[in-house]
């Protein structure tokens, strides 16, 4: 499984619209990521800096660039651009996190921690 994380901005006063529009996301893009080998995705706001942190889990690095492909994600940049800070093609501007640690549960149920999932640049 691959982990990955990125950080992204909501514009100041879009915070509780932001969280609105996530509750639910829309069914053709949820579709759209189970598709695409999400298996898990959290996102995360500070309330202070109105930082976004999003964690996803994936099958395919390949298949989760393919997603910005796919007209559900399209329309969703489209439907979420005046709450956050976006590129000209209304994509999120938004920067990868390196992981540092990870602690995991192996089958038996033990904990275990990992080096990171992705090397260093």
């Amino acid at each position: 499984m691959i982990r990955r994380a990125f950080r992204m901005t909501l514009h100041a006063g879009s915070e509780a619209e932001y969280e609105r529009r996530h509750n639910p996301i829309f069914a053709d893009l949820e579709q759209t990521l189970l598709d695409h080998g999400v298996t898990s995705y959290s996102i995360f706001v500070d309330p202070i800096t109105r930082d976004l942190f999003a964690y996803v889990e994936m099958e395919s690095e390949e298949l989760w660039q393919r997603i910005a492909e796919t007209d559900a994600c399209r329309h969703w940049w489209r439907h979420m651009r005046e709450l956050m800070v976006v590129n000209p093609d209304d994509s999120p501007e938004s920067r990868d996190l390196r992981e540092v640690f990870h602690l995991d549960r192996d089958h038996r149920g033990l904990a275990r921690s990992a080096a990171p999932a992705t090397p260093e640049p």
